[in-house]
């Protein structure tokens, strides 16, 4: 194949302050053959059109009306999802209220996004799993901006503390008011839920128009069951797509249980299912900016999913291939581990999905900070991952061999059995090393002296210092005025 690494392109060199680094797509590496890609598409084509998807009534007539066969399931034929394939824009933009932090997916970057919907987090005083509350979505959201690894933010984790009727609104509140990069939320339960939070984003974005033309906020639409697509969430993604904010569809494929036990078998029923809410989302709002997701597959076993092993992986890397082959942006897990701690094995099993990542070049990279198979959320985990991520996005880059980087001129001039400490060619590359900020590359008596910390302990540190340090942008009076009054008026007509 051709060579992993990119050419050295300037464009792909962040500017020194920027506030949000990616990871630069190079040639991908193909997981699978094109003969064998080609075999999985035409198979989770055929499952559309035969086995079809279950859709509650009233949409299902509406997707009939728009081209789908309807009896007790909604059939899509192959030509019908291609038809609405078709109408997906090819390159959306993920819009921050600060423009500086805007997101072009495009297919040359991956952009990476912390937090997810795991109902516990790791107190970051106590060190001990608890409920989530509408306080650690605030404290997420100012970690998150101080990171420019990040460039996502979201979804939070569920604010178990506040009532149920306004929860997806006062999460949306303590995101955009935590910081100012593009914010990814869970799609809202219903359309008038879908309604409130359009009012709020529109009004932080400035104005209906502006937020069409960029949009700040993305919903992240969860496939639960197989084959199946929830009314609710379907209805509100309209309502969101017909305003401009971006809807994907994410999948949590369990092998042996939601999905086929093989890895072929699990990509094709997983693509299946995603790829029936982006049908549907563009026959019902045509047009819509979109993107198709996965969470990382698991094994069914125990008394819980098991995640982790090769097939964790590989199965990103046939995502992502697939989502390319289909013309869509693609979203995995980048980060994923089972590990309950930033241990050895969140480090390893970490490490490899990020190199498969890079690899196999997804738009969207998500979980960071996911512990516990993503049921579990941590703060000092965040930024271990940010770290990981700014190690592999290094890859891609490749390395300069132009007359000064094969530095001949300074080696024949230092010549045999001397050093290069001393040269001013060597004082200026160093700048350019990579520097970790958690990893220890001390000696060993510089970190017995400074009592062997280890890289959690570091990044639990530089946690407290954000929370002291970093202020985030504040939204302006008068859509902080305006969000309170949408969440008021919700909760008087919704409770």
């Amino acid at each position: 194949m051709e060579a992993m690494n990119t050419r050295r392109d300037p464009a792909a060199l962040a500017a020194a302050g920027a506030r949000v680094l990616s990871i630069w797509h190079g040639a991908s590496l193909d997981v699978l053959p094109e003969a064998d890609l080609e075999r999985v598409h035409e198979a989770a084509l055929r499952v559309l059109e035969d086995a079809g998807v279950a859709v509650p009534g009233a949409l299902a007539q509406r997707l009939g009306a728009a081209g789908a066969r309807v009896d007790e399931r909604v059939h899509l034929p192959a030509a019908l999802v291609g038809q609405a394939l078709g109408l997906a824009p090819r390159e959306p933009l993920l819009a921050a209220r600060d423009p500086a932090c805007d997101l072009r997916v495009d297919g040359r970057e991956g952009w990476l996004a912390a937090g997810g919907r795991a109902d516990r987090v790791v107190d970051l005083r106590t060190d001990e799993r608890r409920p989530s509350t509408l306080g650690d979505a605030r404290t997420f959201a100012r970690l998150a901006d101080a990171q420019a690894q990040v460039g996502i933010v979201g979804p939070p984790m569920p604010a178990t503390d506040a009532p149920v009727g306004t929860r997806s609104l006062l999460e949306l509140h303590a995101l955009l008011a935590g910081t100012s990069k593009h914010v990814h939320v869970e799609i809202p339960p219903d359309t008038a839920s879908a309604r409130a939070l359009l009012a709020i984003v529109a009004a932080v974005a400035g104005d209906d128009a502006t937020l069409r033309e960029r949009p700040i906020a993305s919903a992240v639409v969860p496939v639960r069951s197989p084959l199946a697509l929830d009314g609710g969430a379907l209805e509100a993604a309209v309502a969101l797509a017909d305003a401009g904010v971006p809807c994907g569809f994410v999948v949590s494929p369990v092998a042996g249980s939601s999905v086929p036990a093989t890895l072929a078998g699990a990509l094709v029923a997983a693509a299946a299912s995603a790829l029936a809410g982006v049908v549907a989302l563009q026959l019902l709002a045509p047009g819509a900016p979109t993107f198709l997701g996965t969470a990382a597959l698991t094994v069914a076993g125990g008394a819980a999913p098991r995640p982790g092993g090769p097939q964790g992986p590989l199965f990103q890397m046939a995502w992502a291939q697939l989502a390319r082959r289909l013309g869509l942006p693609s979203r995995v897990d980048a980060v994923a581990t089972g590990s309950k701690s930033s241990d050895w094995q969140a480090g390893m099993e970490g490490g490899l999905s990020g190199v498969a990542s890079w690899m196999s070049a997804p738009d969207l990279l998500s979980g960071a900070g996911l512990r516990d198979g993503g049921r579990v959320f941590s703060p000092v985990a965040m930024l271990l991952d940010a770290e990981l991520f700014d190690l592999v996005r290094r890859i891609p880059l490749g390395f300069a061999v132009d007359e000064d980087a094969l530095a001949l001129e300074v080696i024949e001039k230092v010549g045999p059995g001397e050093h290069f400490l001393g040269e001013p060619h060597t004082l200026r590359h160093m700048r350019e090393a990579w520097t970790a900020r958690f990893m220890d590359t001390t000696t060993w008596e510089g970190w017995e002296e400074a009592g062997r910390p280890q890289p959690p302990e570091r990044a639990h540190a530089r946690a407290l210092e954000l929370l002291e340090a970093h202020e985030p942008a504040p939204l302006e009076p008068a859509a902080e005025d305006r969000i309170r009054e949408v969440i008021a008026e919700h909760e008087r007509d919704h409770t």
